[in-house]
């Protein structure tokens, strides 16, 4: 049965919740705009530097009185709008369904895996969208226009046009599809509509893979264009432009990113400690599952969704609950920040809230969010995939509360799969990835890296707890330097991270036992810093018929400047015993 798209039962709680919520919001951006007119990030200080030195003090004073009267003018409507909210959060599903409407709703999503092997990819990134007071205090502002380039971002290098210059130092210049590989189908995901054509015009494949470039389809912005600088209105008309790089350079690991011809061609498996990876300037441009973390703003979500729905046809935003609800103890002021966007159609969705946190963490919804989709159907069978996503307790000293959360989030995923699981279904993929808030080098999260759940699902970047493997990067950026010209634009974030010394300037250290920054406990070992993005998979619950291997690891550079977070990419390539069908 397909999901309802309103949270609520009917029209009439909908509409009340609107009202409501309506004559709340002019107070909340009143208060939210008067605390961050006082907070001034690391960018808007630089921008500023030419300015008279009075004109600082002037905007931060007259700013809080302006704000302070109209948050008061506001405060007696916003609490009768709070008195009706409160009560109308028992009557609502935690998560709102978007989905847009297909030509051909019979067909299936993925028609080819009948030939035996298909490939899925899953990006997994925190934006940091809270209001922009609370941004602010991580080095982030403008959570709107934000928002609104990284949803442009995502789509823009999803849906680009991808050519492969080979060996700029040699004479030749021949182009290849990155895909040519691929056994068309005729429909990409659930909407109707191709994924672009790419026809391959005489690759040499005994060229050596080091000297293969990619170039996409130019744009108004270029890929070295300052997204920050985007943001504060430094570039005029950048919000409307199509976000496009002209040439980019992608960091190599084991393979070239191939992608789906690996999988399509019968590609060899490989072991888990030889993952094909990269780090990437770009988006992957075939992903199918897009999850997002800290989402926390209603009209960022709104803008998130509204952008991304015509690539990505099925989104889950606004996921969590608000205000006292079930075995939360607490109020809810925020919603869990989890935003889910997936190509396929979601057949079921479930959420849980954590009921452990605390301090400021408390004061959010964080949980799972786990759903079940189908991405094809053969004639006798459908074939579904899991994906789950979270996001973990933040505060570093409380490594208890982590553990008991990856704890529950194994039980959630166990009884979700066991409530939606069906007898004529083929489950391709489980995958379980966000922010977990540890990373797996810190001696202080020694106790979360030996968790059991790092034993029902692999982690392709993990060697064993407290062990990376070497090629690994971290992923939380320091938010003081986060601004700094090597790591403003893609490509010098990309160029930052490929260096092991420039990397440990920007990235967060490890945590020793003692709260504070550390090196790593083996000496020469690779400086890989804080990895706290996780994205896992698992093949034991999957159909007997089915293996996953991985196909590509990405680390991705493209938000350079708008978020404190590096986001990873995974393609896992699935095959399928099709003489068992």
């Amino acid at each position: 049965m397909a999901l309802r798209e309103s949270p609520f039962a009917n029209g009439f709680i909908a509409g009340l919740h609107s009202l409501s919520w309506w004559l709340i919001f002019p107070c909340f951006w009143f208060m939210d705009r008067m605390i961050a007119v006082c907070l001034t990030t690391t960018l808007e200080k630089k921008q500023r530097r030419e300015e008279e030195c009075y004109l600082g003090p002037l905007r931060v004073f007259f700013g809080l009185l302006i704000f302070l009267a109209l948050f008061v003018l506001t405060a007696p409507v916003a609490l009768i709008g709070f008195l009706m909210w409160v009560p109308l959060q028992a009557t609502r599903r935690p998560f709102i369904y978007s989905q847009r409407t297909t030509t051909n709703p019979e067909e299936g999503a993925v028609k080819n895996l009948a030939e035996g092997r298909e490939g899925f990819g899953f990006v997994t990134a925190n934006l940091c969208l809270l209001p922009d007071s609370l941004a602010r205090f991580n080095n982030l502002g403008h959570s709107q226009a934000r928002a609104n380039l990284i949803g442009k971002t995502i789509v823009q290098s999803v849906n680009r046009p991808q050519n492969c210059v080979v060996s700029p130092s040699s004479d030749t210049m021949s182009h290849c599809s990155r895909d040519n590989l691929l056994a068309s189908s005729l429909y990409y995901g659930s909407i109707d509509s191709q994924p672009p054509s790419r026809p391959c015009l005489g690759f040499d494949s005994s060229l050596p893979l080091e000297e293969v470039v990619c170039e996409s389809g130019g744009g108004e912005v270029g890929s070295n264009t300052n997204a920050a600088n985007i943001i504060v209105g430094t570039e005029q008309n950048a919000g409307e432009s199509d976000i496009a790089p002209d040439a980019a350079e992608v960091t190599k690991g084991n393979n070239f990113n191939q992608n789906s011809d690996r999988c399509k061609a019968g590609w060899k498996s490989q072991k888990l400690g030889d993952v094909p990876w990269e780090i990437s300037p770009l988006f992957p441009a075939n992903i199918d599952f897009v999850c997002l973390q800290e989402v926390f703003d209603k009209r960022a979500a709104q803008k998130l969704k509204d952008i991304l729905s015509p690539t990505f046809s099925h989104v889950l935003y606004d996921v969590g609950i608000y205000a006292f609800h079930g075995c939360c103890s607490s109020f809810k002021f925020f919603n869990s920040g989890l935003f889910f966007a997936s190509r396929y159609p979601v057949l079921d969705a479930s959420f849980h809230c954590y009921p452990n946190g605390r301090g400021e963490d408390a004061l959010a919804a964080k949980g799972l969010l786990s759903v079940k989709v189908q991405v094809g159907r053969n004639s006798q069978k459908n074939i579904v995939g899991y994906f789950n996503c979270t996001h973990l307790h933040a505060p570093e000293a409380d490594g208890e509360i982590r553990n008991a959360q990856l704890t529950l989030v194994s039980k959630w995923i166990s009884d979700f799969q066991a409530l939606t699981k069906r007898d004529d279904e083929i489950v391709v993929f489980d995958v379980l990835c966000g922010d977990f808030n540890f990373d797996n080098c810190s001696p202080y999260d020694s106790h979360e890296q030996k968790h059991k759940i790092f034993d029902d699902y692999r982690d392709p970047c993990r060697v064993g707890p407290g062990q990376e493997e070497p090629w690994v990067t971290g992923t939380l950026l320091e938010q003081p330097t986060m601004y700094d010209e090597e790591v403003l634009t893609p490509e010098s974030l990309q160029r930052s991270l490929e260096n092991e010394a420039v990397r440990r300037r920007f990235i967060a250290p490890p945590v020793g036992l003692d709260g504070g920054s550390c090196d790593y406990p083996e000496p020469g070992a690779p400086w890989v810093g804080r990895r706290i993005d996780y994205m896992l998979y698992r093949e034991a619950t999957l159909s007997q018929l089915c293996k996953t291997e991985i196909e590509e690891f990405t680390f991705i550079t493209r938000l350079a400047g708008l978020t404190d977070h590096i986001p990873v990419g995974m393609r896992l390539c699935v095959s399928v015993n099709t003489e068992d069908l």
